[in-house]
């Protein structure tokens, strides 16, 4: 099949790629395919990025960087080419996405259609369906999720510790960034007691990952409960009570967490929670690390991302903002398209750095926080900081950054700049080379103007 022809109208993004789908399938001697839509669905057309890129986050930011960048995220000899008037056209679409537990019900039962059973949150994975973590973001747990769409049928309940269990774990662990915490949970599956050896075996010869004693005892805490940002949270979840250390090298699961696994359905919404972690782990952060860092460059961490893979022992993002020193290594986390100040105002609140810019896909121009200059304690943290790593996001509306790597400070020379009540303050001027030239088409998005795609927010 080389041409498609769209006559049959829809709200749905899911039945929409579908439809697409089947006319981008490869096929002997199939060189290209022609796709006429007569019915021209543009309050949707965020839809077409999203068919073409496979991604499935239904991330604004995510759809927005396809379409400027297109031609460098797809695979092999193919090319996409989006005019201005359609790039404007999309990006208003964009926009307006709205529904997301909608489109997760239409993603669920395609899949559940697809497959003749019930779906796993792995499936959804395995199948190119909906993001696993867009079901979360929504539901906080996939049982959580079942328990709305499948009304009225018969299944297996769940305790209150154990959708407690469920909830912080699908929270902390689902994302995959680290395997540290999901390999202990699968040794537990079997086993009562489990040797720190038998973690470092698993890790190593599955993932190629070497665990430190420290990474070990601080994924024992993050699975007691403590990889929180607040107390409340803490007593909440210090309840679960999944393990603890017994002995020098060895851990124990209680016997409340023995129980729990003995519930069907509560040891398969833990498997499954295993399973899609380890398969996100091994498809996007086995490959890219460098430097002696846990992060893999051009990938997407939240604060909180951060905070458990430098071992903070607990979640610091609430308390990290444009720079924060962890140790040996300091982040600078940029928000690279600032909100608008209010009228009267040099800046929006909290977000003065409008200098922040690369100049090349190697050299990077900072500004301090006002008030901060090379001899502030803030200035001090980032100078002396022997391992120095920058993350950038586009602009407000996301919570993830790029991982853009490590830089070397070129110079740091102390200037002054107005403050949002006209005084002028010290801050430091701050050109960095970064270790690896930027990656292209990331370069090339984070660079690009946002204004139209923002004006119907």
């Amino acid at each position: 099949m080389n041409q498609v022809i769209m006559l049959r109208p829809t709200q749905s993004p899911i039945v929409f790629i579908q439809q697409l789908g089947r006319g981008l399938r490869k096929a002997e001697n199939k060189e290209y395919v022609v796709i006429l839509d007569f019915i021209g669905n543009y309050n949707n057309n965020f839809m077409i990025p999203v068919a073409l890129s496979g991604d499935r986050t239904y991330n604004a930011d995510t759809i927005r960087k396809y379409v400027i960048s297109g031609n460098n995220t797809i695979p092999g000899a193919s090319t996409v080419h989006f005019d201005e008037i359609a790039k404007e056209k999309i990006f208003n679409s964009i926009d307006k996405i709205r529904g997301m537990k909608s489109i997760i019900r239409e993603s669920y039962i395609s899949l559940k259609n697809r497959i003749g059973r019930i779906p796993l949150l792995y499936d959804f994975y395995e199948q190119g369906e909906i993001d696993p973590l867009v079901i979360i973001k929504e539901y906080k747990t996939y049982w959580q999720f079942l328990e709305a769409v499948e009304t009225g049928k018969d299944s297996c309940k769940l305790n209150d510790q154990e959708k407690l269990i469920l909830e912080y774990l699908s929270k902390t662990i689902l994302s995959g960034v680290r395997p540290s915490e999901l390999c202990i949970l699968k040794e537990f599956l079997d086993k009562d007691t489990i040797s720190t050896n038998d973690v470092r075996r698993e890790l190593e010869y599955e993932y190629d990952y070497f665990i430190t004693d420290q990474e070990v005892e601080e994924s024992v805490k993050v699975l007691q409960g403590h990889f929180v940002s607040k107390d409340d949270e803490y007593q909440k979840y210090k309840f679960m009570n999944i393990l603890r250390p017994d002995g020098e090298r060895t851990m124990r699961s209680v016997e409340a967490y023995q129980r729990c696994l003995r519930n069907e359905e509560f040891n398969a919404q833990i498997r499954d929670i295993i399973k899609v972690g380890l398969a996100r782990y091994k498809d996007k952060y086995t490959k890219g690390k460098s430097e002696d860092t846990p992060l893999v460059l051009y990938e997407k961490y939240s604060r909180r991302d951060v905070s458990l893979l430098m071992n903070c022992g607990k979640d610091l993002s609430s308390t990290m903002y444009g720079m924060s020193r962890i140790g040996d290594d300091v982040f600078i986390f940029i928000t690279y398209h600032k909100e608008e100040a209010e009228e009267g105002k040099n800046y929006a609140d909290g977000k003065p750095d409008y200098a922040d810019a690369f100049e090349d896909n190697l050299i990077f121009k900072w500004d301090s926080q006002i008030g901060k200059d090379n001899r502030s304690p803030y200035m001090q943290k980032v100078l002396t900081a022997p391992r120095k790593h920058l993350l950038v996001k586009k602009s407000d509306a996301e919570t993830s950054f790029y991982y853009m790597g490590q830089f070397d400070i070129v110079e740091s020379a102390d200037s002054q700049k107005e403050d949002n009540s006209g005084k002028m303050k010290p801050i430091a001027k701050v050109t960095m080379k970064m270790h690896y030239p930027v990656r292209e088409d990331l370069l090339r998005y984070l660079q690009s103007n946002i204004s139209k795609e923002n004006k119907a927010v």
